[in-house]
Formats: C-alpha cells, structure tokens, sequence
C-alpha cells in the first residue's frame, strides 16, 4: 500500500477537526442534530463525515473527548496565586468554550453518556474545589459558607449564564467573570479594580508591566 501524499492527510486532519468543530456547535444547541445538518455545516458531504466517524454514537464520543481535552486546557489556565483572579482565569476560558460546555450538557441528558461527560468535567471541578477552598481560607472569598456549597453555587451560576443566548451572544467574557466573581463574595467595584489590575482578562487586553 503506497503512502498518503502530505496534502491529502492534511486536508483529512483539518476536515476531521471542521467536523468535531461543527458537531460540538451542533449539540451545544440540539442534543439530537442530524449528522447531515453537522456535516453541511462543516461544508462537507455525509459520506466525508462517516469516512472520519463511524457513526453517530462514534462522533459523540468524540465531541465529549474534545471537550475533556478543552475543559483540561482551561483548568491549567488557572495559574495565578491570588484565587480572585485564578477563578476570572477560569471563567474566561469557560466563556470561550461555551459550545463545548453547552454541548457536554445536552449530550449528558443521554444516560448512556452521562458518566463520560461527567468524567470529562472533573478537571474543571476540581480546580474550582481548590480554588474556593484557597479564596475562603485566604479571606479573599466569602466565608459564610463551605467550599463544596460555594464551589457548587459557581458552577451553577456559571453555567446557567453559559446557557443564556441573550448572556452568550451579547457580552463578552468580562460579564462570565462578573457572574463568578459575584458568587464568591466580591463587589462589583472590587471587581473594577481586578479589571483595571488585570486588562488582559478582558478580550484583546494585555497584562500591565508594572
């Protein structure tokens, strides 16, 4: 068998990804697209999508792996020591990826994937388990409450701005920031001085030098 010209695996590595990318923005709004709707979307036909995926239960496995790979990345964008701006970190990088949030939400109705998805969030839970757990012990997060309820408060506001059309199409990631940092205790000016402290967790901001 003669090898696979360079251009042909490249072009079949950008399709695989234009389908994931379409079928993750599929889901994220109907958790029972059509793979014909998916695969026009992408641009391609349905026999390019079954020639990447084997069926359908193939092809939702794989959107829940990529958004696991995604949920990863942004639970290790969490870096900084101060957990005010580690938990704005973590908003920013849901509030990119909130086709992938959407998307492992309305899959996970399905008993069937429900664990994998839940598997595919734990990196993201357990970040924000430390974190509440550092922002109250620091005094930097309210402490009117345990970690496990605040920490369970914050996913939920998180997700139900995620959720919103209205949130999601309108406003960028600051508004995400605001919901969490709300949650664990900081006023609305505490968080103007985190903003100005810190552009960079606004679209198309740099961190200040000084």
């Amino acid at each position: 068998m003669g090898l696979v010209p360079e251009g042909r695996r490249r072009d079949a590595t950008k399709n695989r990804e234009t389908l994931l990318e379409a079928a993750q923005a599929a889901f994220a709004e109907h958790p029972n697209a059509s793979l014909d709707s998916i695969a026009q979307a992408a641009g391609l036909s349905r026999r390019a999508l079954y020639g990447h995926f084997p069926d359908r239960d193939g092809l939702l496995r794989e959107v829940i792996d990529e958004g696991a790979r995604q949920f990863s990345e942004i639970a290790g964008s969490a870096v900084s020591d101060d957990p005010r701006l580690a938990l704005a970190q973590l908003a920013k990088g849901l509030w990119r990826a909130a086709a992938a949030v959407r998307a492992s939400e309305n899959i996970a109705m399905s008993e069937r994937y429900s664990a994998e998805t839940a598997l595919a969030l734990e990196p993201l839970r357990a970040s924000l388990a430390t974190l509440t757990r550092r922002g109250i012990a620091s005094g930097a997060f309210r402490a009117d409450m345990t970690e496990e309820v605040l920490a369970l408060l914050v996913e939920g506001a998180a997700r139900a701005a995620l959720r919103d059309d209205r949130i999601t199409s309108g406003d960028s990631a600051a508004t995400g920031i605001k919901v969490v940092l709300s949650i664990v205790g900081l006023s609305w000016r505490e968080q103007a001085e985190l903003f100005e402290a810190h552009p960079e967790l606004v679209e198309g901001g740099t961190p200040r030098k000084d």
